[in-house]
């Protein structure tokens, strides 16, 4: 049986149409492909799809995409997105806890405020280092604990907000700590989203965001973390 998705379809696509959600996932998604680096003829597994809208532009940026999510509802969106961008991703529905696929099957994972919600984020990330291949690149993207953004959807969820009642926010610590128990190797974390909620201040303050990404300024609201599993030794 499915679990309740926290995120509906239609609470996504009224986000994207705010000035707020467009900057922010404007932000968000040039940070993951930054780390993600060159993705043509790469095949690349997007768990926790969603939408599908990291899956829609890692394959315009020529990948071979699978996405996986556990809600039908949103793979249905995704699959409607898909087509009316022209562009081809293999959807499967699926729990990042188990992820229905052979081990070393792609070159690059990326997993998109994924673990903030599952039971067990570390079942999930042993998953993602049995599917990737040696040599093989993960991009995580989490929502970081200490950002005022953090501190409202606290609010949020004590006041009964169902989204955020068990939302788990992540530290850069705790992101390198769960990849190395995977015996992953974490290459890089950089934060993103260094305004409040506040769409004037975003607009505002959208364009300093790579400076302060490669500054390690405090207080990102989004953490991005690159890591590598090892080449098998010759």
């Amino acid at each position: 049986m499915n679990e309740e998705p926290v995120v509906s379809p239609s609470q996504y696509a009224r986000w994207r149409e705010t000035p707020l959600g467009r900057i922010t996932e404007r932000v968000e998604t040039r940070l993951v492909f930054d780390l993600a680096g060159p993705l043509a003829g790469r095949r690349v597994l997007d768990v926790g799809t969603g939408d599908g809208t990291y899956a829609l532009e890692a394959a315009r940026r020529g990948a071979e995409v699978t996405g996986v999510d556990s809600d039908p509802a949103m793979l249905g969106a995704a699959r409607a997105r898909a087509r009316e961008r022209g562009v081809s991703v293999a959807l499967q529905e699926g729990r990042a806890e188990a992820l229905p696929f052979a081990d070393a099957s792609f070159h690059v994972v990326l997993a998109i405020t994924v673990l903030c919600f599952v039971p067990d984020p570390r079942a999930a990330v042993k998953e993602i280092a049995r599917v990737l291949a040696p040599g093989g690149k993960l991009v995580l993207g989490e929502l970081a604990r200490f950002s005022v953004w953090a501190a409202r959807r606290r609010m949020r969820a004590w006041l009964g907000a169902r989204t955020w009642r068990h939302a788990h926010f992540w530290s850069r610590h705790e992101l390198v700590q769960l990849v190395e128990s995977a015996a992953l190797e974490a290459d890089v974390v950089r934060g993103a989203v260094y305004f409040p909620p506040v769409g004037l201040f975003a607009e505002a303050l959208a364009p300093l965001e790579p400076q302060l990404s490669r500054w390690h300024v405090p207080g990102a609201a989004f953490l991005a973390l690159r890591a590598m599993r090892p080449e098998v030794p010759q």
